[in-house]
C-alpha cells in the first residue's frame, strides 16, 4: 500500500489547501466573537488557523455550528485602510454569506465521506490479495493462461526461456498467477515450491508449468519442510494413471515431473529472483 498511499496523502492535502484559501477569501473577514464558533481559536484570519478549522470540521466536530457562524449577517473585522466612521461598500449587510452551506456541505463530503474511504480502499485492496480464496479455480483461468503464454511464446514452440516466468506469473491474475501487487517474497517462494524443471536450453515447458501452478495454487501434494518431494510426485503420478489409465509415460512425465532438473532448477530459481 505504501506505494499508492502518498498520492491519496496528496490528493487529501491539495483538498484542503484549496479549501483552506477560499475560507480566508469568503470568511477570512468575519469578526472572532467568543460567544459564536468563529473565535480566536476557529477563524480563517489566517492559512494555519484555517487548516485547523477545516480539520475540526473534517474530524465531525461541531462542524454544522461553524457553519452558522459563517452565514451572512455576521459582524465584520474593522478594515485598517478605512476610517472607522466609513462603512466599507464590502461590508454593507454584514459579513458572511449563504454560500458556507456549500461550502462546508461539500467539504464534509469530499473529506469525511470520499477521501477516507479512499484512504481505507487503497488498503484494504491489498488485504483482499493476501485473503483471496485460493480455491477458487476454473476454467477461465486456463484461457488467461494460455493468452499470456502466447504473449511469450511467438513461435508458439510449447516452451519460454526460464527467465521470463516471474514476468509472465505476475500478469495473471491469481490464484493461478501472482498478480500484479504480489510482494517479491511471497513470489519467490511460490517459485521454489513450482520446482520447474529447466530443459538444456534453458526453456520450461507450457504443460508442466500450467501443472505446477495448478499444485501450488491448490496445494496438491506440496513437499515442505523435510517432505521427500520426489515421493510426493510419484504418488500424483500413480492418482493421474488412476483417472487416465491410458495417459501415455511421457505425457505424464511432463505433468509432473520426477527428478528431473533438480540441480538447474535451484540455479534457474536464483536467477530469477535476482531479475
Amino acid at each position: 500500500s505504501q506505494q499508492a498511499l502518498p498520492y491519496v496523502c496528496l490528493l487529501i492535502a491539495m483538498l484542503f489547501f484549496i479549501y483552506a484559501i477560499i475560507g480566508m477569501q469568503v470568511f477570512g473577514n468575519i469578526k472572532l466573537n467568543d460567544e459564536s464558533h468563529i473565535n480566536q481559536h476557529n477563524n480563517f484570519k489566517t492559512f494555519f488557523s484555517a487548516l485547523m478549522l477545516l480539520f475540526r470540521s473534517a474530524t465531525g466536530e461541531s462542524w454544522q455550528e461553524i457553519m452558522l457562524s459563517c452565514l451572512g449577517g455576521q459582524e465584520c473585522e474593522p478594515d485598517p485602510s478605512i476610517s472607522p466612521l466609513t462603512v466599507s461598500p464590502d461590508h454593507e449587510g454584514g459579513c458572511g454569506t449563504d454560500f458556507a452551506y456549500c461550502y462546508f456541505v461539500s467539504f464534509i463530503f469530499f473529506s469525511s465521506f470520499l477521501m477516507l474511504n479512499l484512504f481505507v480502499a487503497v488498503i484494504m485492496d491489498n488485504f483482499e490479495y493476501l485473503t483471496r480464496d485460493s480455491s477458487i479455480l476454473g476454467p477461465h483461468h486456463l484461457d488467461e493462461f494460455v493468452r499470456i503464454w502466447g504473449e511469450y511464446d511467438r513461435a508458439a514452440c510449447g516452451r519460454i526461456h526460464y527467465t521470463a516466468m516471474y514476468e509472465m506469473l505476475t500478469h495473471m491474475s491469481p490464484p493461478l498467477g501472482l498478480g500484479k501487487k504480489c510482494p517479491a517474497k511471497i513470489a519467490y517462494k511460490r517459485l521454489v515450491l513450482m520446482n520447474m524443471p529447466v530443459d538444456e536450453d534453458m526453456t520450461v515447458h507450457f504443460t508442466s508449468t500450467l501443472m505446477s501452478l495448478i499444485r501450488t495454487a491448490l496445494e496438491i501434494k506440496i513437499a515442505r519442510g523435510g517432505e521427500d518431494r520426489i515421493a510426493l510426485d510419484t504418488e500424483l503420478q500413480k492418482e493421474i494413471s488412476v483417472i487416465w489409465p491410458y495417459l501415455p509415460q511421457k505425457t505424464l512425465d511432463l505433468l509432473v515431473p520426477i527428478n528431473k532438473g533438480l540441480a538447474p532448477v535451484k540455479e534457474a530459481t536464483g536467477s530469477v529472483t535476482q531479475g
